[in-house]
């Protein structure tokens, strides 16, 4: 396959692995590129920039193909040192870096200085924009459908893609609801140059996480997600388990919830430790809606010469109906 993505990033295939916590390690992100696609390193799955400096290490010991870094930047009280994990990215020589999160000028700027491509995740036409006047290569746009934070405005890929692509000079790579070839040919013919998918990838083979969390993930249907934080307007999408339930519940109660109220119930290392022990129900999993599209755990190799097949086939289809 040939896109603008495909050219920009050196990768056969137009796929790219989200930058997910706690699953974005050398396992998954070189296991997505020796498949053709781009894997994605997580910046801050790593404690410290000394650590990620290691992954870095690990990754290009276990593929020779591309693969990307993810910068996520959070609010926080006592953020991370970002410019230094920025630091070892650029020093390793990374050739991409995917921001996510806060404004992140400061951090394209070097980025690009350092001669890196950058793709900025986003979830709205107008982050969308800003970032193109910010100089980033391409963006990853996010509908409503994804995993993880999918912003407050509720706006779907099927109309978000379209605009995106409508607006943007720069390449889209559509996010948020693709699991299969059927997806990622209909973001094609939206206009999208490529794809992100984090959730499918999550139930393969190779994912760092615990079978049963994969095995979960299979069993899911496409009702089968929670939106947390809805009330304090910073919305999730996680898997539908005993504590993302109890999140809502609490939500739901009148006058809605402070944080400090459902704080235990989310930490970052009680999800974390959900992934590694397999208990489903452990802590709060990131999952999209495409979970209803998945129903087995293939290798990434797998997966990837799937989706593109499925993706040739439903394309060739299409052109049919002109017949």
């Amino acid at each position: 396959m040939k896109t603008r993505i495909t050219e920009m990033l050196g990768i056969r295939y137009p796929i790219i692995q989200g930058g997910m916590q706690w699953v974005g390690y050398a396992e998954m992100a070189a296991a997505v590129s020796n498949a053709g696609g781009l894997g994605i390193l997580t910046a801050l799955t790593q404690p410290t920039p000394e650590a990620l400096a290691e992954e870095i290490r690990r990754c290009r010991e276990m593929t020779d193909r591309p693969f990307g870094v993810n910068l996520t930047l959070l609010p926080s009280i006592n953020p991370p040192p970002y410019a230094r994990y920025l630091d070892v990215i650029i020093e390793s020589g990374v050739k991409v870096l995917e921001t996510a999160g806060n404004n992140p000028k400061e951090h394209i700027a070097r980025a690009k200085a350092a001669g890196m491509k950058v793709i900025h995740k986003c979830v709205a036409i107008r982050h969308a924009l800003s970032a193109e006047r910010l100089g980033v290569d391409a963006v990853s746009i996010d509908g409503f459908e994804c995993a993880g934070h999918p912003g407050e405005d509720d706006v779907p890929g099927m109309v978000l893609i379209p605009l995106a692509a409508r607006k943007l000079k720069i390449p889209v790579i559509a996010s948020g609801g693709i699991a299969d070839g059927r997806g990622m040919a209909a973001a094609l013919v939206l206009g999208a140059e490529g794809v992100n998918m984090g959730t499918r990838f999550c139930a393969t083979q190779e994912a760092p996480i615990h079978d049963n969390i994969k095995q979960a993930l299979v069993a899911a249907s496409e009702r089968d997600t929670n939106l947390i934080f809805r009330t304090m307007h910073n919305t999730a999408r996680v898997l539908k388990n005993a504590v993302s339930d109890e999140v809502v519940s609490i939500e739901r109660r009148p006058g809605g919830a402070q944080f400090e109220e459902v704080r235990h119930l989310v930490t970052g290392q009680r999800g974390k430790a959900a992934l590694a022990s397999g208990e489903p129900d452990g802590g709060i999993v990131s999952a999209g809606q495409c979970v209803g599209l998945i129903d087995d755990v293939p290798s990434c190799e797998e997966l990837v010469a799937r989706m593109v097949a499925e993706c040739r086939e439903q394309l060739g289809a299409a052109t049919r109906y002109f017949g």
